[in-house]
Protein backbone atom coordinates (compact mmCIF):
# COMPACT_ATOMS: atom_id res chain seq x y z
CA UNK A 1 0.00 0.00 0.00
CA UNK A 2 1.49 3.64 -0.87
CA UNK A 3 0.90 6.42 1.39
CA UNK A 4 0.65 8.81 -2.23
CA UNK A 5 -1.94 11.68 -2.03
CA UNK A 6 -3.46 10.51 -5.64
CA UNK A 7 -6.28 13.15 -5.67
CA UNK A 8 -6.46 16.91 -4.48
CA UNK A 9 -8.77 20.26 -5.03
CA UNK A 10 -7.94 22.35 -7.93
CA UNK A 11 -9.62 25.85 -7.76
CA UNK A 12 -9.01 28.03 -11.25
CA UNK A 13 -8.97 31.56 -9.96
CA UNK A 14 -9.51 33.42 -13.27
CA UNK A 15 -8.96 33.15 -17.15
CA UNK A 16 -7.52 33.86 -20.46
CA UNK A 17 -9.91 36.47 -22.25
CA UNK A 18 -7.03 37.55 -24.86
CA UNK A 19 -3.89 35.70 -26.11
CA UNK A 20 -0.94 36.51 -27.21
CA UNK A 21 2.62 36.98 -26.67
CA UNK A 22 2.71 41.11 -27.48
CA UNK A 23 -0.43 41.94 -25.23
CA UNK A 24 -2.87 39.40 -23.32
CA UNK A 25 -5.74 39.73 -20.97
CA UNK A 26 -5.73 37.42 -17.92
CA UNK A 27 -9.49 38.12 -15.89
CA UNK A 28 -8.99 37.06 -12.18
CA UNK A 29 -12.61 36.29 -11.10
CA UNK A 30 -14.41 38.03 -8.71
CA UNK A 31 -14.29 36.23 -5.45
CA UNK A 32 -10.54 35.99 -5.57
CA UNK A 33 -9.96 39.86 -6.94
CA UNK A 34 -8.75 41.07 -3.24
CA UNK A 35 -5.84 38.67 -3.99
CA UNK A 36 -4.58 41.16 -6.18
CA UNK A 37 -3.95 43.79 -3.91
CA UNK A 38 -0.72 45.48 -4.13
CA UNK A 39 0.44 43.55 -7.53
CA UNK A 40 1.08 46.56 -9.35
CA UNK A 41 4.02 46.73 -7.68
CA UNK A 42 5.83 44.34 -9.26
CA UNK A 43 6.87 44.40 -12.48
CA UNK A 44 6.90 41.19 -13.51
CA UNK A 45 4.54 37.78 -12.46
CA UNK A 46 4.67 33.83 -12.91
CA UNK A 47 1.40 33.03 -14.23
CA UNK A 48 0.31 29.69 -13.41
CA UNK A 49 -2.56 28.14 -15.87
CA UNK A 50 -4.17 25.00 -16.96
CA UNK A 51 -3.51 23.27 -20.64
CA UNK A 52 -6.83 22.59 -21.33
CA UNK A 53 -6.13 21.83 -24.99
CA UNK A 54 -3.99 18.92 -23.25
CA UNK A 55 -6.33 17.64 -21.24
CA UNK A 56 -7.03 13.85 -22.52
CA UNK A 57 -5.72 10.96 -21.08
CA UNK A 58 -3.80 10.22 -24.00
CA UNK A 59 -1.50 13.49 -23.11
CA UNK A 60 -1.79 12.78 -19.51
CA UNK A 61 0.14 9.62 -19.88
CA UNK A 62 2.22 10.96 -22.73
CA UNK A 63 6.03 10.60 -20.81
CA UNK A 64 8.32 10.95 -23.18
CA UNK A 65 8.65 13.63 -25.32
CA UNK A 66 10.94 15.15 -28.50
CA UNK A 67 11.17 19.04 -27.80
CA UNK A 68 9.71 20.11 -30.84
CA UNK A 69 10.21 23.93 -30.28
CA UNK A 70 13.99 23.02 -29.67
CA UNK A 71 14.31 21.48 -33.34
CA UNK A 72 16.58 18.83 -31.47
CA UNK A 73 15.94 14.83 -31.84
CA UNK A 74 16.67 13.94 -28.57
CA UNK A 75 13.77 12.34 -26.47
CA UNK A 76 12.96 14.04 -23.25
CA UNK A 77 11.10 12.86 -19.84
CA UNK A 78 8.49 15.62 -19.42
CA UNK A 79 9.46 16.45 -16.64
CA UNK A 80 12.80 17.58 -17.86
CA UNK A 81 11.20 19.79 -20.59
CA UNK A 82 8.52 22.42 -20.91
CA UNK A 83 6.27 19.46 -22.97
CA UNK A 84 2.16 20.50 -22.27
CA UNK A 85 1.92 16.66 -22.53
CA UNK A 86 1.93 15.92 -18.95
CA UNK A 87 0.43 13.93 -16.10
CA UNK A 88 -0.68 16.98 -14.81
CA UNK A 89 -1.23 19.84 -17.60
CA UNK A 90 -0.32 22.78 -15.62
CA UNK A 91 1.92 25.67 -17.76
CA UNK A 92 3.92 27.59 -16.38
CA UNK A 93 5.22 31.40 -17.52
CA UNK A 94 6.52 34.34 -16.42
CA UNK A 95 4.96 37.85 -17.68
CA UNK A 96 5.92 41.26 -17.38
CA UNK A 97 2.59 43.03 -16.29
CA UNK A 98 1.96 45.96 -18.55
CA UNK A 99 -1.26 47.22 -16.60
CA UNK A 100 -4.29 46.05 -13.64
CA UNK A 101 -7.87 47.36 -14.25
CA UNK A 102 -10.17 46.55 -11.24
CA UNK A 103 -9.66 42.34 -11.98
CA UNK A 104 -8.23 42.36 -15.08
CA UNK A 105 -3.88 42.35 -16.02
CA UNK A 106 -2.63 43.32 -19.18
CA UNK A 107 0.59 41.07 -19.60
CA UNK A 108 2.75 41.03 -21.94
CA UNK A 109 4.72 37.27 -22.59
CA UNK A 110 2.10 34.72 -22.01
CA UNK A 111 2.11 31.60 -23.79
CA UNK A 112 -1.23 30.43 -23.09
CA UNK A 113 -4.08 30.25 -25.64
CA UNK A 114 -7.37 32.09 -24.91
CA UNK A 115 -10.23 30.27 -22.46
CA UNK A 116 -7.11 28.96 -20.47
CA UNK A 117 -7.72 29.04 -17.05
CA UNK A 118 -5.50 30.30 -14.72
CA UNK A 119 -4.23 28.23 -11.91
CA UNK A 120 -2.61 30.84 -9.31
CA UNK A 121 -0.50 33.84 -10.03
CA UNK A 122 2.93 34.86 -8.04
CA UNK A 123 4.88 37.80 -8.16
CA UNK A 124 8.25 37.48 -9.94
CA UNK A 125 10.83 38.21 -7.29
CA UNK A 126 14.13 38.33 -8.68
CA UNK A 127 16.26 37.46 -5.45
CA UNK A 128 14.16 34.09 -5.01
CA UNK A 129 13.60 32.99 -8.80
CA UNK A 130 16.24 33.79 -10.80
CA UNK A 131 19.36 31.65 -10.41
CA UNK A 132 22.43 32.38 -12.11
CA UNK A 133 24.09 29.73 -11.67
CA UNK A 134 21.65 26.99 -12.89
CA UNK A 135 22.60 24.18 -15.21
CA UNK A 136 20.95 23.14 -18.32
CA UNK A 137 21.62 20.46 -21.12
CA UNK A 138 22.70 21.95 -24.63
CA UNK A 139 19.51 21.31 -26.70
CA UNK A 140 18.11 24.32 -24.36
CA UNK A 141 20.24 26.38 -26.21
CA UNK A 142 18.29 26.65 -29.09
CA UNK A 143 14.71 27.81 -29.89
CA UNK A 144 12.29 29.82 -27.75
CA UNK A 145 12.54 30.93 -24.05
CA UNK A 146 10.25 28.62 -22.64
Amino acid sequence: MSNMITKGELRFIGVVEKAGKQEAKVRVFLEFCAGLKGIEDFSHLIILYWIHLRDSEKERRTLLVFPRRHAVDVETGVFACRSPSRPNPIGLCVVELLKIEGCTLTVKGLDAFEDSPIIDIKPYIPRADSISNARVPEWTWRGPPT
